[in-house]
């Protein structure tokens, strides 16, 4: 079968993206967006997600981190959905339920096509610290882009990094279910016949 991968850039005024993904071959993830936390968050989402993923990311984050890390998100969902094609074969659900430390998030997602997010994190801003906020954005960009049905939900936590790191953890376990081949690689998972 042919190879699942696509390459999407993204250049406007505020920020320049390269992104990559293979869907079929992991390696180590290549990433570099000018936000460390960014940097990490990206880093487990791929190695949890099983996918060879690269980003190459710039912007103005001398006013701050939100146009970068919401067109980072929205580059990742235009690879994501460009990578699994028609989704002719792939499992589409995924779900995981992810302990970090003393903190455990539940994520869903139906690669179905149709957007939708529910996020329910309670993570406390502090000074000095990245904007926990753009979390919720980044998921909505990607989710919207990519054409996903996402639920996220962090059930307890206390450290912000923990929840965070639960969270986008358990989102790249959910992918890896969905975008993996069922058992039947020839047919749409759908009694419409279409994603």
């Amino acid at each position: 079968m042919k190879q699942r991968k696509s390459k999407v850039v993204r250049k406007t005024k505020e920020t320049d993206i390269t992104v990559e993904v293979n869907l079929d071959k992991s390696s180590a993830p290549s990433v570099s967006t000018s936000i460390g936390f960014l940097d990490h968050m990206l880093e487990l989402f791929a190695v949890h997600s099983g996918i060879g993923f690269k980003i190459k990311a710039s912007g103005d984050t001398h006013i701050d981190d939100h146009h970068l890390v919401e067109d980072s998100g929205i580059a990742i969902g235009q690879a994501l959905k460009e990578a699994v094609s028609d989704k002719r074969g792939i499992a589409r659900y995924g779900h995981f339920l992810l302990p970090m430390d003393e903190s455990l998030s539940y994520v869903a997602l139906d690669f179905s096509g149709r957007f939708y997010l529910s996020y329910e994190a309670d993570i406390t801003f502090r000074k000095k610290e990245f904007n926990y906020d753009l979390i919720q954005e980044f998921f909505y960009a990607l989710a919207s882009n990519a054409g996903i049905t996402l639920h996220i939900k962090m059930i307890k936590g206390r450290d912000n990094h923990h929840i965070a790191e639960s969270i986008f953890k358990a989102f790249g376990r959910a992918l890896g279910q969905a975008i993996a081949y069922s058992k039947s690689k020839k047919t749409v998972p759908s009694t419409k016949g279409i994603l």
